[in-house]
């Protein structure tokens, strides 16, 4: 909660609370409480903006100091003595449930990155002029995805760090139906802010910074981890994030133009041929947005999309890492992309990778990063077959208290995150702590070429963690 919305609580709890207490010489004063509560609600919503979980509290304030105006003015005190009482017994437990909102549905706070560098980010709408959209109702259109990059930045004294989500006015209704929650549930992540800046000055602390690319999961969206982009940023990567069109929660376009999560792609009884194939094209068709959004850094490192960027990629040092279908579409992008020098999956869904890639031992270094509870005995097996079969370093980590979305932001979004199944019973910002310091940590090594003692083996810092390594 933000500390006017904390006050009006505070101050509105003791005005309920003065009439029910007395003693000789009780100020006189404090009959002016529920005014000042009102005040300060008021002040609230002009200061710190309004959101649809502070209006019972708001309107809680105008009743209270409305009831209050005859006891100020010394009229029918054994009447306004009883209602007084009645209130305060009552409304106590009323003001209970209306605080408890702005607490249930709190302005998520992203942690904060603790690399040296500040953070830039800017948006990209690209066309992949070579692929044809499978999923679109568009006759003849190409395949088309919005990318993030987050990089380190010198922004200026003046800037104003970037929301959380861009066109919350569409992303937040779609994520409240996924919740099954209203539409209007989200609103107020209008305040929640990052670490970045848009369009902020690259640092030329560097002459060239290593690229990880980011896939999200089916229904996920390029910041639903944004935590991890930045710390990657912080630490002197370029970090970079696709939304998988149609398979994201949903993709708004330069120009206005939405595309929703297309639940076909994925219908149908999951024991079927029809479904394991449609669940492989899935994963390669994100795995070549992978692939084609490396083709376009390359384009944007020679100056030829924005000249900002030109020549800060180091496109000989990059990784990939994803969450959940993600994770599955970067195994694929590592097994046919020499480009890949290290991967990093999170709770990766595997089922999809084609058996055919199996034989084809993964080169690179990787680490597979678990959640307690999510993966199926199958998805099991067939990580175990593609972490054994590495002929590089591997690690697996599995991070007890955990669950699937604990990878992601969303837990952040309540205190009912486990009731609602977004997360294990581990504290979430531990959580982010542990998936971004082993995350940095991996590409430290692979990628910069670093001592990184935490890889050595289990951490004592790190109680939660079964840490694995071959």
């Amino acid at each position: 909660m933000r500390p006017l919305e904390i006050l009006t609580g505070l101050v509105l709890f003791v005005a309920l609370l003065e009439p029910l207490v007395t003693w000789r010489g009780k100020p006189r004063w404090l009959v002016f409480l529920p005014s000042v509560g009102l005040i300060v609600a008021l002040a609230q919503i002009l200061v710190e903006g309004y959101r649809w979980q502070m209006l019972p509290s708001e309107l809680f304030a105008l009743g209270l100091f409305a009831l209050s105006l005859p006891r100020v003015r010394q009229k029918n005190e054994t009447s306004r003595r009883r209602i007084q009482l009645v209130l305060g017994g009552a409304g106590m437990v009323l003001l209970i449930l209306v605080v408890a909102l702005p607490w249930l549905f709190p302005i998520p706070q992203l942690p904060t990155p603790n690399g040296e560098y500040q953070i830039g980010t800017v948006t990209y709408d690209w066309v992949d002029h070579a692929r044809d959209e499978i999923y679109g109702t568009t006759p003849g259109a190409k395949r088309e995805v919005m990318v993030q990059v987050w990089y380190p930045a010198t922004p200026s004294a003046d800037a104003k760090p970037e929301p959380w989500m861009d066109h919350l006015n569409v992303v937040g209704p779609a994520i409240s139906r996924y919740l099954h929650l209203p539409d209007f549930f989200l609103d107020h992540l209008v305040y929640a802010r990052t670490h970045a800046y848009a369009n902020a000055p690259v640092s030329n602390r560097v002459a060239r910074y290593p690229v990880v690319v980011y896939s999200h999961g089916w229904n996920g969206f390029r910041s639903v981890a944004a935590n991890q982009m930045e710390a990657l940023a912080s630490h002197g990567y370029i970090a970079v994030a696709i939304d998988h069109t149609y398979g994201a929660m949903v993709t708004v376009f330069a120009d206005g133009r939405i595309a929703l999560n297309n639940p076909s792609i994925l219908a149908g009884d999951p024991t079927t041929d029809a479904y394991q194939h449609a669940t492989e094209t899935l994963e390669a068709t994100y795995a070549s947005d992978v692939r084609f959004v490396l083709d376009q850094l390359g384009v944007l490192d020679a100056g030829q999309l924005d000249p900002r960027l030109a020549g800060k990629f180091d496109l000989a040092r990059v990784g990939l890492f994803g969450h959940s279908t993600g994770g599955g579409a970067i195994i694929l992008a590592c097994s046919r992309d020499p480009r890949c020098k290290a991967g990093l999956g999170m709770d990766a869904w595997v089922g999809p990778v084609p058996t055919s890639v199996i034989p084809n031992p993964l080169t690179q270094p990787f680490m597979f990063m678990k959640s307690q509870v999510w993966a199926t005995p199958q998805n099991d097996a067939r990580l175990d077959e593609f972490y054994r079969g590495l002929t590089s370093d591997g690690y697996r980590l599995t991070i007890r208290g955990t669950q699937h979305y604990d990878f992601t932001l969303l837990p952040l979004l309540t205190p009912l995150a486990p009731y609602l199944k977004l997360k294990g019973p581990l504290d979430g910002p531990r959580v982010l702590q542990i998936t971004d310091d082993y995350l940095v940590a991996f590409f430290d090594r692979y990628l910069m070429k670093q001592s990184v003692p935490l890889l050595d083996g289990a951490s004592s810092n790190y109680p939660e963690v079964i840490f694995e390594k071959r």
